[in-house]
Parts: structure tokens; sequence; C-alpha cells
């Protein structure tokens, strides 16, 4: 406030109510505009979740395709266990089966030379 300027009683008056509209205006909300900081930072943050869901989706199909080869694997280890058995099981078969045909062979030469010796 100037005093210079004022010389007036109404002058002085006006001079106040300018100074309490003045310190009332900073008061008043003003008009709310968003922020370039906040549309950036909503952004990044998009962003981010963006790059976290793909690491994420990459992570579960890792897991999946991890799991599918271990299932396949195991399938692969039962069938070959499976086939072993199989093998050994064929091999006692042709192991009793021989052994029987020489005992068969035995018993038919015992009773070949026990003919013989009879004659």
């Amino acid at each position: 406030m100037n005093t210079t300027d004022i010389t007036t009683y109404t002058d002085r008056l006006k001079a106040a109510q300018a100074a309490r509209k003045a310190m009332l205006a900073k008061f008043r909300p003003r008009v709310a505009a968003p922020a370039a900081a906040a549309i950036d930072r909503s952004a990044r943050k998009a962003a981010a979740l963006v790059v976290v869901r793909a690491e994420r989706e990459a992570a579960k199909s890792a897991r999946r395709e991890a799991a599918a080869l271990a299932l396949q694997h195991a399938h692969e280890a039962a069938e070959a266990s499976a086939a072993a058995e199989l093998g050994a099981k064929r091999a006692a078969r042709k192991e009793r089966k021989s052994l029987s045909q020489a005992e068969a062979k035995a018993k038919r030469d015992a009773r070949y030379a026990a003919r013989k010796a009879r004659k």
C-alpha cells in the first residue's frame, strides 16, 4: 500500500478492500489441471506392468515346458524300464527253456543208453 496515493477516506477503504480480496484470492481453490508428471508416472507404471506381466508369462511358459519335458523324460524312463524288464523276462525264459531242453536231452540220452545196455 502506497500511502502517497491514498488521500481520502474512500481511497483507504478501497485499498483495504482490494487487500482483503488479494488475501482471499490466495486461499481460493484453483482449477486443477492434470500435471504432465502424473501422466508420465502412470505411463511408466503401465509400461512397467506390461514388462512384469511379460516376464511372468515367460517364466510361466518356461515352467510349463520344463514340466512337460520332465513328464516326457519320466514316460521315456518308464518305457525303458518296462523294455528292460521284458528283456530280462525273455532272457530268463530262454535260459529256463535251454535248461529244460538240456534236461530233456539228458533224459533221452539216458533212456537210449539204457535201451542199448539192455540189448
